[in-house]
């Protein structure tokens, strides 16, 4: 059996070798390193996979967040809603530009923001909702788009884990995540379902003026060289980075497939185990992306199991072991302990197994056969 690796990128790697080398040798010839024609061609070839009328690429995915609030106009004191449970970077960057971060409890069964939680979170200073769509699965957009438009709130997608999703609404139309809300951000960071080899990140919007000013943050605020119209920053996508993401885009939905696959290897191994929760999926098929598989492990062994694994030479992951309003640099005396029942339970009861594109049916036997007889023991 190969050795199991959590995220596979080396074999990812073997079927497009040849393409980034062409590219990375022709940008290195063209020493068209920032804003060259691999980054203007990303773009719009993104721009036509999503079905949105403006990707804007940037640095990374922590900077598309705080991009997208600095383009939406967001003033300190302002509140912005968003999950509990996630990563930091979510409510990271409401602090880093002086925003109020308002956290809220999750659904137990697909661990995104409660829209509920939201209704009952809102007050006059609410500007904005960001919800995550955690782990590939969609969040519920049409509740949140509801609760925003019935507030006159904007909707930031946090599309970091689920690019090349598809959320079926209410209306029956399709739509690919992160081009649901006002504005949407991803990040290319290599782990990602498409992941750059450095880091990276985009926006995506069909406003046509907050296009234009979010192309003037990320450029230190200029539109005409040397003149600065706003305050901005500097966030570029470099053209190395562009080339390897034009070669595995074409691929995104073979390799969100592929993790589906995977995804249903494990469950069928899984059904049925009492103390073991495989992943509820909402919607159809292809609405959750397995960026990672999450399991819930409900008789206390969760943290046993993860040394189990070690020693097993299984890698796996807690995502995330600690709430975020537990974080010493956002614990605020707002927060109730009662409002957070569910991220609390979480928090003690998950676990990601290895999902990548690689994925075999042997190693996915051999890890779930490991973790049925030490859940069972």
């Amino acid at each position: 059996m190969r050795k199991i690796q959590m995220v596979d990128l080396k074999g990812q790697y073997e079927g497009i070798k040849d393409q980034i080398s062409a590219s990375f040798d022709e940008v290195m010839t063209s020493t068209a390193f920032i804003n060259g024609p691999e980054v203007q061609n990303f773009q719009k070839e993104l721009e036509e996979y999503l079905g949105v009328k403006h990707v804007i690429p940037c640095g990374n995915g922590t900077d598309a967040l705080q991009i997208a609030m600095m383009g939406l106009g967001l003033k300190p004191g302002d509140e912005v809603i968003t999950a509990d449970f996630t990563f930091a970077a979510t409510v990271e960057v409401i602090a880093l530009l002086g925003l109020t971060p308002v956290l809220v409890d999750v659904d137990p069964d697909t661990f995104n923001i409660d829209p509920e939680k939201v209704k009952a979170a809102i007050t006059p200073k609410t500007k904005a909702i960001v919800p995550v769509h955690l782990f590939g699965q969609t969040a519920n957009m049409d509740a949140i788009m509801d609760i925003a438009t019935a507030n006159n709130l904007f909707v930031i997608e946090d599309n970091a884990q689920a690019i090349g999703g598809n959320y079926h609404d209410k209306t029956g139309a399709t739509h690919k995540t992160g081009t649901i809300g006002h504005i949407g951000a991803t990040s290319f960071f290599p782990s990602k379902n498409l992941g750059c080899y450095g880091d990276g990140g985009a926006i995506f919007t069909n406003d046509d003026e907050l296009a234009h000013t979010i192309r003037g943050v990320v450029n230190h605020g200029m539109y005409e060289r040397y003149h600065h119209d706003v305050v901005g920053v500097n966030s570029r996508l470099d053209s190395l980075q562009a080339a390897v993401l034009r070669a595995k885009l074409p691929k995104l939905d073979s390799y969100n497939d592929a993790r589906r696959k995977s995804a249903d290897l494990y469950d069928a191994a899984l059904k049925d185990q009492e103390h073991i929760i495989t992943p509820v999926r909402v919607g159809k098929d292809d609405a959750h992306v397995f960026h990672q598989y999450t399991l819930k492990i409900t008789n206390g062994k969760r943290d046993a199991l993860v040394k189990h694994f070690q020693e097993h030479n299984i890698p796996c992951g807690v995502y995330y072991p600690i709430p975020l309003h537990k974080q010493k640099a956002y614990a605020d005396e707002r927060y109730n302990e009662a409002d957070f029942e569910i991220t609390n339970q979480l928090v003690k009861e998950v676990i990601s197994l290895p999902m990548h594109t690689e994925l075999d049916e042997e190693q996915i036997e051999f890890i779930t056969k490991t973790l049925i007889e030490f859940v069972n023991a």
